[in-house]
C-alpha cells in the first residue's frame, strides 16, 4: 500500500513538472472554473479579488482578516478591504462572522477593536491620570475618535485594575483627589446648622476648587459632590435628613424644631401651620399628626382637644339660655372664621343641638339658638306687616309715590276742558318726593302770557252717543300686564332686601354694635340672608290672602279703565282728523298736535297710569283706599315727575312701554303717541276701539249739539270765541277742532273762503276785539291801572255789543 502511494506521488510530481504543450488563457480558466461549479465538482464558494485575477475562499479571507486584527488590535473595514484585495461588501460580511464568534472583539462605527487594544488604552489613560489627578472623558473620547459612552463602558470594568481611579460625572479622579474633595464635603456639611439647599453648597465648593487648582483645574460636577455626600451620610459621618435629594436638614436643627413645637403647643394648646412653616417644616399637618395623634387639624391651626372642651361649654350655655355666641370671642385671637366654623362643628353639644334643630351656625363663627332666631323673626314679621312695600321695587325706589289723593282717575272726554280767556292758567299738581327725583310742578312759559297763547276752547260735551258697549268684564292676564310670577317675586325680593334688614337687625340686637361687630360680612349679612326667605314666605302668604280679597276690586278697576280708555281713545281719534286741515302749515300743525297731546292725550295717560298703579298694588296684596270721585269742574292731572314715577313702578315689561308712552307726550306728532299707546295696550291686554264712520257721525252730532247749548248759555264774551270757531269747523268741515289760543287767529283766517263777507267780517271783528281786550288785560301795570281799566271797560262793552251778532252767525247757520 505504501509503495503504491509513493508511486502515485512520483507520478503526480512528474505531471506537475512536465510542461504542457497546450497553454490555457485567463478566459479559458474562468470558463473552466464556472464549468466545474456547474458540474458540482467545486462545491464551495469562491470570491473574486478586486484585480479579477485571483479567487479566494471565505475561510481564507476570514483567516487573513483575523491575522490582521491580531496584529493591529484596531483596524477599520476599509483598510481590511485594501489589504485583502476583496470588495468591502465581502469584508463586512466576514467581519460580522468574526466578531460574533470572538467575544474579545467588537465592531464599532466600521472598526473592529480587540480587548487587547483597550487594555493598552487603559494603561495609557492610567499613566496620564496619575500625572493630572483628573481627566475629562470627553477629551479621551475625542482623541480616540469614539463616543464618550463607549469609553465609559470600556473603563468601568478596568477601574481598580488597569486604571487606578474613580469615575464620576464624566470625569476620572485619582483616589487622593477623591479623598481631598470628600474631606471638603464633610467639613462643609458639618458646618451647616439650618436647612440648606445642597446645590448652593456645591456651587461654593466648585468655586473653592477653582481657586485652589487654578487654570489647570477641571470643573467638578455637582453630582460628584452629591455622590460623596450620600456616601458620608450612609456611613454616619454626617447626621441629618435628606429630602428630595437636595434639601438637607441637620439633626441639630430638627431637635431645635421639635423642642420649639413642643413648648408652644404645651403652653397654648394650639399652634399655627404658618409658625411651623417659618421653622422650616414644609408639611405641617402631616408632621403634627405624626407627632401628636390626639390633636385635631383645623384650616390654619392644629389644636389640642382641651380647646374643644372649653368652646363646647360656652356654646352649650348660650344654647340653653336661648341666646347667641360668637365663638371667636371665646377662642384665642389666632383663630380665624374658618377655624372657628370647623371647631364649632366638632363640639358635642353643638352637634346635638344642630341635629335636634335647637341651634344654627351662621357666619362661620356665630351660633344662634332657634328660640333667639324665632323671637327675632317675630319682631321683623310685625315690622313688615305695617310696611308699605314699594309699588315700583323693581326700579330701585325705596318709598311709594304718594300721588295727590284727590287726583281724579276719571277724565271727561269729548271735549276736553280748556283754559278760559280770563287769562287763568292751570298749574299741574304733583307730589313732592323725599329725594327730589320727581318734581311736582311745571313752569308756565313766559310766552303763554300773550293773548294768543290763552287756551280758548269749549269746556264739556256729552259722550253717550257711541254705539256698541264696552266689555263689562275685562280679563287681563298676568302676562299681558307684565305681572308675571317671576316679576312679582322679584318685586318682593327687592322690597325686603338684605340692605333693608341689616339696620332692623342692628336695632333689635344692640349687642352686635356694643361688641363692635359692624362689618356686614361677619354676621349681619348671613343672619339677614337666613331670615329673608322666611320673611318673604310670610309676605307671600299674606299677599296670597290679600290677593284673594282684592280679586273683585281688581276686576272692577280693570273694567272701569277699559271704559275710560274706550271714550278717550275715540275722542282723540275724532280730534286727530281735524288736524289734517292744517297739514299745509307746518308751524300751525305742530302747535295743534302739541295742544292735543297736552290736553286729551295727557288726560288719557294720567287715567291709564293711575288705574294700572292701583291694579298693581292690589295684585301685590297692598291696601289701596277707594279713590274719591272728583267734581266735574275740578279735573285732576299728574305732573311729569309723577307720570315717570308711576310708569317705573309697574312691572318691568309694562314699565318700558309706559315710559315710552310718557315720553311720547313731549313729541311733536300725535302719531308717535298713538304708536306708544297701542304698544302699552297690547302689553296690558286693553282693547283700543277704532273710530268708524258711524261712530264718527254720532260723536260729531253730540259734539255739535253740546257746543250749540254752550254757546247759547255762554255769558263770557272771551270764552265765546273758541266755542264759535269750533262749531263753525263742525258745521263747515265736519271736523271737531281743538285749538289753543295761539291758533285761533289762523283757524279764523281759514274760514274766510267758507263764509260770506258779512259773516266773516263779524267773526274777524270779534276776534280782533278779543285779542285787543286780552292784550290790555295782560299788559296792565300799577301805574297805569286807572287809565287801563277805562280802556278795558270800553273794549269789553264793544265786545259785548258784538256777541248777539256772533251767536246769530253760528246759531242761525245751517249745516252744509
Amino acid at each position: 500500500m505504501d509503495e503504491e502511494l509513493l508511486e502515485l506521488q512520483r507520478q503526480f510530481e512528474f505531471a506537475q513538472q512536465a510542461k504542457s504543450s497546450i497553454r490555457l488563457s485567463e478566459r479559458n480558466v474562468v470558463e473552466l472554473v464556472q464549468k466545474l461549479q456547474q458540474l458540482g465538482i467545486i462545491d464551495f464558494d469562491l470570491l473574486h479579488t478586486t484585480s479579477g485575477k485571483e479567487y479566494i475562499t471565505p475561510e481564507q479571507l476570514r483567516k487573513e482578516m483575523a491575522a490582521e486584527i491580531r496584529k493591529l488590535g484596531r483596524v477599520s473595514l476599509i483598510d481590511l478591504a485594501d489589504i485583502t484585495g476583496v470588495d468591502l461588501y465581502h469584508v463586512e460580511t466576514q467581519a460580522g462572522h468574526i466578531v460574533s464568534n470572538d467575544s474579545t472583539l467588537m465592531l464599532i462605527n466600521g472598526e473592529i477593536i480587540s480587548n487587547s487594544y483597550w487594555d493598552i488604552v487603559a494603561e495609557e489613560i492610567n499613566e496620564r491620570l496619575q500625572e493630572c489627578s483628573q481627566i475629562v472623558l470627553a477629551e479621551i473620547a475625542a482623541q480616540l475618535q469614539v463616543g464618550s459612552e463607549l469609553v465609559v463602558s470600556v473603563l468601568e470594568p478596568r477601574l481598580g485594575t488597569l486604571v487606578k481611579g474613580r469615575l464620576e460625572g464624566g470625569q476620572l479622579y485619582t483616589p487622593a483627589y477623591v479623598a481631598r474633595v470628600s474631606a471638603m464635603v464633610r467639613g462643609a456639611a458639618r458646618g451647616i446648622f439650618v436647612p440648606t439647599n445642597l446645590s448652593a453648597l456645591w456651587n461654593s465648593l466648585q468655586d473653592l476648587l477653582q481657586e485652589t487648582d487654578g487654570a489647570s483645574g477641571v470643573a467638578v460636577e455637582g453630582s460628584f459632590f452629591q455622590s460623596l455626600f450620600n456616601g458620608l451620610v450612609k456611613e454616619g459621618e454626617i447626621l441629618g435628613s435628606l429630602r428630595a435629594g437636595v434639601h438637607w436638614t441637620p439633626s441639630v436643627f430638627a431637635m431645635a424644631q421639635k423642642e420649639c413645637v413642643d413648648s408652644f403647643l404645651s403652653q397654648n394648646s394650639y399652634i399655627s401651620y404658618e409658625a411651623l412653616q417659618k421653622l422650616g417644616i414644609p408639611q405641617p399637618v402631616q408632621y403634627l399628626q405624626a407627632r401628636y395623634p390626639e390633636g385635631i387639624p383645623l384650616v390654619t391651626l392644629f389644636v389640642h382637644p382641651s380647646i374643644i372642651e372649653m368652646l363646647d361649654a360656652s356654646a352649650e350655655d348660650a344654647i340653653e339660655r336661648g341666646s347667641w355666641m360668637d365663638s371667636l370671642s371665646v377662642l384665642p385671637a389666632s383663630f380665624g372664621s374658618q377655624d372657628a366654623s370647623k371647631i364649632l362643628s366638632l363640639c358635642p353639644s353643638v352637634q346635638k343641638s344642630l341635629k335636634s334643630s335647637k341651634a344654627i351656625i351662621l357666619g362661620e363663627s356665630y351660633i344662634f339658638s332657634n328660640g333667639f332666631v324665632k323671637d327675632l323673626f317675630d319682631h321683623l314679621e310685625k315690622g313688615i306687616e305695617t310696611l308699605n312695600l314699594p309699588a315700583f321695587a323693581s326700579t330701585g325706589q325705596s318709598d311709594n309715590l304718594h300721588v295727590i289723593k284727590d287726583a281724579s282717575v276719571r277724565h271727561d272726554t269729548l271735549p276736553e276742558s280748556n283754559e278760559t280767556g280770563t287769562g287763568k292758567q292751570a298749574v299741574e299738581k304733583g307730589s313732592k318726593k323725599k329725594k327730589g327725583k320727581f318734581t311736582g310742578n311745571t313752569k308756565v312759559e313766559a310766552a303763554e302770557s300773550d293773548p294768543d297763547y290763552h287756551e280758548l276752547a269749549p269746556t264739556k260735551s256729552k259722550k253717550n252717543q257711541k254705539k256698541g258697549k264696552a266689555p263689562t268684564s275685562l280679563q287681563l292676564s298676568d302676562s299681558k300686564l307684565g305681572l308675571r310670577k317671576d316679576d312679582r317675586m322679584e318685586e318682593s325680593h327687592n322690597a325686603i332686601s338684605e340692605e333693608w334688614l341689616i339696620p332692623k337687625i342692628m336695632a333689635l340686637i344692640p349687642d352686635l354694635e356694643e361688641q363692635g361687630i359692624g362689618d356686614p360680612e361677619t354676621i349681619l349679612v348671613p343672619l339677614a340672608s337666613y331670615l329673608r326667605p322666611m320673611l318673604l314666605n310670610s309676605l307671600k302668604e299674606r299677599r296670597k290672602a290679600a290677593f284673594t280679597q282684592n280679586a273683585q276690586r281688581m276686576k272692577r278697576v280693570l273694567d272701569n279703565l277699559q271704559h275710560k280708555i274706550d271714550e278717550s281713545f275715540l275722542n282723540i281719534q275724532l280730534y286727530e282728523k281735524a288736524l289734517d286741515l292744517f297739514e299745509d302749515d307746518p308751524s300751525t300743525s305742530v302747535l295743534l298736535h302739541k295742544h292735543l297731546l297736552r290736553t286729551t292725550a295727557t288726560s288719557m295717560v294720567d287715567t291709564l297710569l293711575l288705574d294700572l298703579d292701583i291694579h298693581n298694588k292690589l295684585r301685590n296684596g297692598m291696601e289701596v283706599e277707594e279713590p274719591q270721585k272728583p267734581k266735574k269742574s275740578e279735573p285732576a292731572s299728574l305732573s311729569p315727575g309723577d307720570r315717570a314715577a308711576l310708569a317705573k313702578s309697574l312691572a318691568r315689561p309694562l314699565s318700558v312701554k309706559a315710559l315710552a308712552l310718557v315720553e311720547a307726550l313731549e313729541a311733536k306728532r300725535v302719531e308717535t303717541f298713538m304708536t306708544a299707546l297701542r304698544a302699552i295696550a297690547e302689553e296690558s291686554g286693553l282693547i283700543l276701539k277704532k273710530l268708524d264712520k258711524k261712530l264718527e257721525r254720532s260723536l260729531l252730532h253730540s259734539y255739535r249739539k253740546d257746543l250749540t247749548s254752550q254757546i247759547s248759555d255762554e255769558t263770557d264774551p272771551i270764552s265765546l270765541l273758541p266755542k264759535v270757531v269750533s262749531l263753525l269747523y263742525v258745521q263747515i268741515h265736519g271736523r271737531a277742532l281743538q285749538a289753543p289760543g295761539r291758533a285761533i287767529s289762523i283757524a279764523v283766517s281759514r274760514l274766510k273762503d267758507k263764509l260770506d263777507d258779512p259773516a266773516f267780517k263779524v267773526l274777524a271783528d270779534y276776534q280782533a276785539a278779543t285779542v285787543a281786550l286780552l292784550a290790555l288785560m295782560s299788559g296792565t301795570t300799577s301805574s297805569e291801572e286807572d287809565c287801563t281799566s277805562d280802556r278795558i271797560l270800553s273794549k269789553r262793552e264793544l265786545l259785548e255789543n258784538l256777541v248777539p251778532a256772533l251767536k246769530g252767525l253760528v246759531l242761525g247757520t245751517s249745516q252744509p
